[in-house]
């Protein structure tokens, strides 16, 4: 059970959810924006996240499509990750998503709020980290932004601001691709490490969740991942110097442990595309 009570709305257009948004904030509640509302009540039950007024974004069709065009791939916030796997237009995301909580929860967890939460894992940001994808954002305008400039830690959405769409390059659906979920026991728990890659023009991209409180990519660790000039084992050691903190030491594993699993990982991930097309 919540431990607070809420108001419900469920606009159909994207100018109606803002403008339900700013009516409530005037009269100074504390809305928020939701999809399928896993974490609203997980987090809500551990008093770790309130709200007095919900607004419910799966009514407005934007936030629901589904759709490959001959250069995009478009993919609504509102969509289940169950939905995306079971269409499976984009590969890397399928298997993302399919190693993200159990299949009943996968039946409620959207797209969007894997991405605006606030659980450390949030895998399904990966497959968007290294592709060429944007995000488009309603608010007072309704805005465009590539998913690298706007993720940083998490999405960065300005008061009253939701996300409604991940828009991808089609090219990049099919690239060499390799995902691996680490697990202190083989498939139970949190993971140790989730690592998502592409190869593209010859280039090794990396994004990494588990390993730190937030998923990141780093451009200067793939740098080192891309130096072929020395061996996988000093690529490797080289690589870990630029993973950001703090990382991760619980109950799963110590940060010692988890960058242990990492080495193995990333070893895995080279030699996957040892031999393969660039």
């Amino acid at each position: 059970m919540l431990s607070f009570d809420f108001d419900y709305h469920a606009p159909s257009t994207l100018k109606e959810a803002v403008s339900i948004y700013q009516i409530l904030e005037r009269q100074g509640k504390q809305p928020l924006f939701y999809g399928g509302g896993t974490e609203v009540l997980t987090l809500g039950r551990l008093n770790l996240v309130y709200s007095d007024a919900l607004i419910d974004i799966k009514n407005i069709p934007e936030c629901r499509v589904q759709m490959l065009t001959d250069k995009h791939l478009v993919l609504g916030a509102a969509l289940t990750l169950t939905a995306l796997t079971e269409r499976n237009l984009f590969p890397l995301l399928s298997k993302t998503a399919r190693g993200v909580a159990d299949h009943t929860a996968r039946n409620k967890i959207t797209l969007g709020g894997n991405i605006c939460g606030e659980i450390f894992y949030r895998e399904a940001v990966l497959p968007f980290l290294l592709t060429d994808s944007y995000a488009v954002i309603a608010g007072n305008e309704i805005r465009t932004v590539s998913f690298d400039e706007v993720f940083n830690q998490f999405l960065q959405l300005g008061k009253g601001e939701f996300l409604v769409q991940l828009i991808t390059n089609r090219n990049d659906l099919r690239l060499p691709q390799f995902h691996i979920k680490r697990r202190k026991q083989w498939n139970i728990g949190y993971p140790l490490v989730t690592v998502a890659s592409i190869k593209k023009a010859g280039t090794v991209r990396i994004a990494i969740s588990g390993l730190c409180p937030f998923p990141f990519r780093s451009k200067k660790l793939e740098e080192a991942l891309n130096n072929n000039d020395i061996s996988i084992e000093s690529r490797i050691n080289e690589a870990i110097q630029h993973v950001p903190s703090p990382i991760l030491h619980d109950v799963e594993g110590s940060d010692e442990y988890r960058i242990f699993v990492l080495k193995n990982t990333l070893q895995d991930v080279l030699e996957s595309y040892q031999g393969g097309e660039s």
